[in-house]
């Protein structure tokens, strides 16, 4: 039986090459292969995969609605597709894109494994994952539900104007959501949290470069709605790549993403306010001031409950590639 090379004699078969062990999350791209062409052919292929990607989801995606007999949206509207449920399920389809897109441009350009880009072990750490999650939906159980109180107390029973769903559409809504959401969120973390500062991190020392600079990416992806979901987008950011600097992979942060995400959409259908345009963008600023202790919060307890669990920050050493 033909035996796979391992360690240096399958670097030399695959040119793929890992960051040297010890190398913090930011440093996985420094595996001797990056040179100033190589960077700038990585961020012309991730930037083109992404664009490329979006757009052949969108397009298909009309196809598909346009041979079924679905309704499209108004001119007048932000949406492609009148039934907003489906249209969020394409938008989140869309979005989904960009795993597979930083995937290849860091295994064509960077010449490293694509994994190195959801954590210093070359993959994501299922079980650190599902803990992560829990503590997330929690925490983000708790500052929704703050919110909706205290708009309930400012704004009386006008909160639940829209039209309630019927349990089936309920039901589908929920389902769709859950499996959805999940790659939706962790694609925008593997691009923002992940790709963008391991970019900087393969010709810079420090990690806050890289970080500022996809915290305000992040921030201006979703719009610009107002000052205080500009803020509260940016600040968050900021902790989250904090948090995935402490704990060496993407796990929290898809974690938090995902509940939030999640959370919102459910509110959002059960409330029937699924067709409200509004992102994060819009958030008013009573939900800033809620994130200045969610953010920090959710961070340090799983800042501190990753030391307790000696969850590496670092490339470990022996890790194939």
């Amino acid at each position: 039986m033909q035996r796979w090379p391992v360690g240096e004699e399958r670097a030399a078969v695959t040119g793929v090459v890992a960051a040297p062990e010890g190398s913090r999350f930011c440093e996985q791209a420094r595996n001797g292969r990056q040179g100033a062409w190589r960077r700038l052919g990585e961020l012309f292929a991730v930037v083109g995969l992404l664009a490329a990607g979006i757009l052949s989801v969108v397009l298909l995606g009309m196809a598909v609605a346009a041979v079924s007999g679905a309704r499209f949206a108004p001119e007048s509207t932000d949406r492609l597709l009148a039934d907003p449920l489906a249209d969020e399920a394409l938008g989140l389809l869309s979005l989904a894109i960009g795993i597979p897109a930083v995937m290849l441009g860091v295994r064509w350009c960077g010449s490293r494994p694509a994994g190195t880009l959801a954590s210093v072990t070359g993959r994501l750490r299922l079980r650190w994952l599902g803990l992560c999650a829990g503590l997330a939906f929690a925490v983000m159980a708790l500052n929704m539900g703050g919110l909706m109180l205290w708009d309930w107390l400012a704004n009386g029973d006008e909160i639940f104007a829209g039209e309630a769903p019927g349990v089936g559409r309920l039901v589908s809504g929920l389902v769709l959501f859950l499996v959805l959401v999940p790659f939706q969120a962790a694609a925008e973390e593997f691009v923002f949290r992940g790709w963008l500062p391991q970019f900087f991190g393969g010709f810079l020392r420090s990690p806050w470069p890289g970080v500022v600079v996809a915290s305000v990416l992040f921030a201006l992806a979703h719009g610009f709605g107002g000052w205080s979901g500009f803020l509260l987008l940016l600040y968050s950011a900021l902790w989250w790549g904090w948090l995935v600097d402490r704990t060496g992979g993407l796990e929290a942060v898809i974690a938090l993403h995902t509940a939030n995400n999640v959370l919102a959409y459910v509110v959002a259908l059960a409330l029937g306010q699924l067709a409200d345009t509004g992102t994060a963008a819009d958030a008013p600023w009573q939900a800033l001031l809620a994130e200045l202790v969610t953010a920090p919060a959710y961070c340090l307890l799983v800042a501190r409950l990753a030391e307790k669990r000696g969850v590496t920050a670092t490339r470990p050493a022996g890790n194939r590639p």
